[in-house]
């Protein structure tokens, strides 16, 4: 059964003849009654009592059929409004998850210039660490994420962002407050502050201390780099933070460049591979692309 059989069966119920109804559907009487006749040998049933020569009448079957084929024929135009819509994008939804290292002043600026051209499709943004953002992604319940990478190649699809190295943040009055650069092992003494285990940073930067021959004393983990700078503010330790970040920190800290080695991120956009992607959603992406690169 397809919908063009129910359109055909609704005008021939309609005006009570194969003859009308191939008038004003524009096809030949064979064609309708064949394509009516095929209806009724898959249902099983006879939709039409043709023994009347004057016009055609509905079975008590063909009277129930007809009722439910109008209701299926207005969802089938109804789909197709909408469709017409999403293809316009006059409408749609697009779900992102943004982790908080993110530039906070890019991101609005990107949404606000997009919203000016597609004005009625909304956005439902989560915030959260690279690690949840991914596990949403995979689980269908964000279209679009924001992540370090590197990510799971078999399952996501991902452009990048922007690469660029984390920098130390200390107090003014800290001993290395006056260097220009400062190895990593050099901090091994230091108290550390750092995003929660839900981050890929967190990992990057224990794996690169233990690599430079010491393991981090983690004294605090946060999910809010304002936090974070607070404590680096208040003496309570050091941290390492993306350059991005840096340049929206106060002058109660001071940022300084970490070499030997130096630790490097790169932010991207990740989708699913296997994942249908609405309009709304790919045109995002398309638009993501050419605004950010």
């Amino acid at each position: 059964m397809d919908i063009k059989q129910l359109q055909y069966f609704i005008e021939v119920a309609k005006y009570n003849s194969f003859t009308r109804a191939a008038e004003e559907l524009f096809i030949t009487q064979p064609t309708i009654s064949k394509m009516i006749k095929n209806l009724e040998d898959e249902l099983g049933l006879v939709l039409f009592d043709r023994s009347s020569r004057k016009k055609l009448i509905l079975t008590d079957a063909g009277r129930v059929i007809y009722e439910q084929a109008k209701l299926v024929d207005k969802a089938f135009n109804n789909l197709e409004s909408e469709m017409d819509n999403l293809l316009g994008l006059h409408k749609g939804h697009v779900r992102i998850g943004l982790p908080p290292i993110f530039d906070s002043r890019l991101f609005p600026k990107l949404v606000g210039s997009f919203h000016e051209k597609y004005p009625a499709i909304t956005f439902e943004l989560m915030e959260d660490g690279s690690k949840k953002i991914e596990e949403e992604v995979a689980n269908h319940h964000l279209d679009i994420g924001v992540v370090v990478l590197p990510t799971n190649n078999d399952i996501f699809q991902y452009f990048s962002l922007m690469k660029e190295d984390l920098k130390l943040i200390i107090h003014p009055d800290h001993p290395l407050a006056q260097n220009e650069a400062v190895n990593l092992s050099d901090l091994n003494s230091e108290s550390f502050i750092l995003f929660n285990k839900d981050f890929v940073l967190h990992d990057r930067i224990i794996s690169s201390c233990n690599r430079a021959g010491f393991n981090p004393h983690v004294i605090s983990e946060s999910s809010q780099w304002s936090f974070i700078e607070e404590m680096v503010a208040c003496k309570l330790g050091v941290s390492l933070l993306p350059e991005s970040i840096c340049r929206h920190l106060t002058t109660k800290v001071k940022t300084i460049k970490v070499v030997n080695p130096s630790i490097g991120w790169e932010l991207a956009l990740i989708w699913r591979k296997d994942q249908y992607l609405s309009f709304a959603a790919k045109e995002w992406l398309h638009f993501a692309k050419e605004q950010l690169l």
